[in-house]
């Protein structure tokens, strides 16, 4: 498990698609009487884009930065960490209740409207969070640690009822869906990858 991050490059279209995937096993009798059994109680998210133009030779390096860290990557095997452009941003985001016993606390992101929510757990930060203990800011070291899988431990455990929230910058853990990548050249110095997929989520599950 790498903590390489994926580059930040020009070519990038922006047809980016990204798509909540859970895991459901479903039993039907012949009354038509169904039995599901969800396997997953947080969504993998498959991630698809494309890069218009990969700058090789004298136009730039963007194709060796990004076939270098495929083969890095060797493919399937290894993962790396990835800030989608639509979602890698929370700003006082609940991720839990005081109970006036209780220290360590998962930092989370939720979705939600309408009477609809959900919440899944955030492993990854990019750069020190900032945490809030019903609305006052903490500090770092005195009011609270946090490791490197987003875990917050408060020094003193929260008073019942008070909300705990967090404002900052988080990757996904990700690794690419395939084994091949192709890079087309259409012009000279110049490649394009149609199509580049990867699955991943906000915790470390892949």
């Amino acid at each position: 498990m790498s903590n390489a991050i994926f580059p930040t490059l020009p070519g990038l279209a922006w047809n980016y698609q990204i798509s909540p995937t859970f895991s459901t096993a479903i039993k039907r009798a012949v009354s038509g009487r169904e039995l599901r059994v969800a396997y997953a109680a947080y969504p993998l998210w498959k991630i698809s884009m494309s890069f218009e133009f990969l700058r090789d030779g004298n136009r730039g390096a963007d194709l060796d930065t990004l076939a270098g860290m495929f083969l890095q990557m060797k493919g399937q095997f290894d993962s790396f960490l990835l800030s989608v452009p639509m979602d890698n941003t929370v700003t006082l985001a609940n991720f839990g209740t005081g109970d006036g016993a209780t220290t360590a606390f998962q930092l989370r992101r939720g979705f939600g409207a309408g009477g609809f929510s959900f919440q899944e757990p955030v492993q990854n930060t990019n750069s020190t969070p900032l945490i809030y203990k019903n609305g006052v800011l903490q500090t770092v070291g005195t009011n609270y640690n946090i490791d490197t899988n987003g875990l917050v431990t408060f020094t003193v455990a929260p008073g019942n009822g008070l909300p705990l929230t967090w404002t900052g910058t988080y990757y996904y853990r990700c690794r690419f869906l395939q084994d091949m990548a192709d890079f087309s050249l259409f012009m000279q110095d110049l490649y394009e990858l149609k199509k580049l997929e990867m699955i991943g989520a906000a915790g470390n599950r892949v």
